[in-house]
């Protein structure tokens, strides 16, 4: 029997390389593997946890279906679809897992905490129901891999104790979710501090930036006298040099290293060759997007038949939970 994949990314305009390389790279790889069964979503309701635009939601979810199939997600081998329409299920389905889980257990989870503080004016019970709706996004599938970045690992544990407290109190068959990890799945900010994030003006590289508009975001990024004793660990060199490896290769970063040490650092010469490794990774993304903007009818089509797809799955795993807990 095959392994089920579940991944989404949120609404929030066009993906940057952070989503690419912490996320996007890994549901290729499963896409690519005949052992599992690969589902992929477009999080438009999940945007609507922290305060977004009503007016380009829809746009917005059509942005990243876009980008999903520029960066290679087949729809022929892959089930590409917006969350937002099979919400009923999925919703339906995150009030039967909250019956399991306590409010403490929700409010003590870091990544709603750092919520808190991102949006002091915005703590709704959707926010703080994120990681249930995370839970059932998941579950409603049956998915055992869920490639998904580090920061994400939170969330995972809470389905994964769902999963436990449904299988054990109604006889589900729900398997724990595991995170499937990739090479870059923690992508540097360019800022010099956390990581590249939507959210975060300045700190990212879009998959439809060209070279030029790569080099001005690079030039940015914080940097030193470019020579030391040592290696910076953290700060916008060691963030410049952990995108030289993940572009580039290890021994890249390797030299640069060795050259800080003793002649020392050009940053001009490292960011003008690192956008231009960028921009030829990026090539072949935007040139398969340039085709799918002057095609939307089959974008339409393959948000249309994704959505049927889903469907087809969550509406037996929503039957069967209703069965189970005594809904008939």
């Amino acid at each position: 029997m095959e392994k089920r994949v579940l991944s989404g990314i949120r609404a929030t305009g066009r993906l940057h390389l952070g989503n690419y390389l912490g996320a996007v790279k890994g549901m290729l790889a499963l896409q690519r593997d005949s052992e599992y069964e690969t589902l992929y979503m477009i999080a438009d309701l999940h945007t609507m946890t922290t305060p977004y635009d009503r007016k380009t939601l829809t746009s917005m979810a059509r942005e990243v279906v876009m980008d999903y199939l520029s960066c290679g997600l087949d729809p022929e081998k892959s089930v590409v679809f917006v969350q937002s329409d099979v919400a009923d299920l999925h919703a339906q389905l995150a009030f039967y897992l909250s019956t399991v889980v306590s409010v403490a257990r929700m409010r003590h989870l870091p990544t709603f905490k750092d919520k808190v503080k991102q949006y002091p004016k915005h703590v709704t019970m959707a926010l703080l129901n994120y990681p249930l709706l995370m839970a059932a996004d998941i579950l409603i599938y049956k998915a055992s891999k869920v490639p998904v970045g580090i920061d994400q690992e939170p969330h995972l544990e809470v389905a994964r104790e769902v999963a436990r407290k449904m299988n054990a109190q109604y006889g589900m068959d729900f398997p724990e979710p595991t995170r499937f990890v990739t090479e870059g799945e923690y992508v540097p900010s360019l800022m010099g501090e956390g990581k590249m994030s939507k959210s975060v003006e300045g700190s990212y590289i879009t998959l439809t930036d060209d070279l030029a508009t790569i080099k001005k975001r690079l030039a940015v990024a914080p940097t030193d006298s470019g020579k030391g004793d040592k290696v910076p660990s953290t700060g916008g060199v060691a963030n410049l040099l952990a995108l030289i490896e993940l572009f580039e290769g290890r021994k890249r970063r390797r030299e640069y290293e060795e050259q800080y040490v003793t002649d020392g650092i050009q940053y001009k010469d490292l960011k003008d060759e690192l956008a231009g490794a960028i921009s030829r990774e990026l090539e072949p993304i935007q040139k398969r997007r340039k085709e799918l903007e002057a095609d939307p009818k089959y974008v339409d089509q393959v948000i249309r038949e994704g959505a049927e797809k889903a469907r087809l799955i969550a509406r037996k795993t929503v039957a069967e939970v209703r069965e189970k807990m005594g809904l008939g």
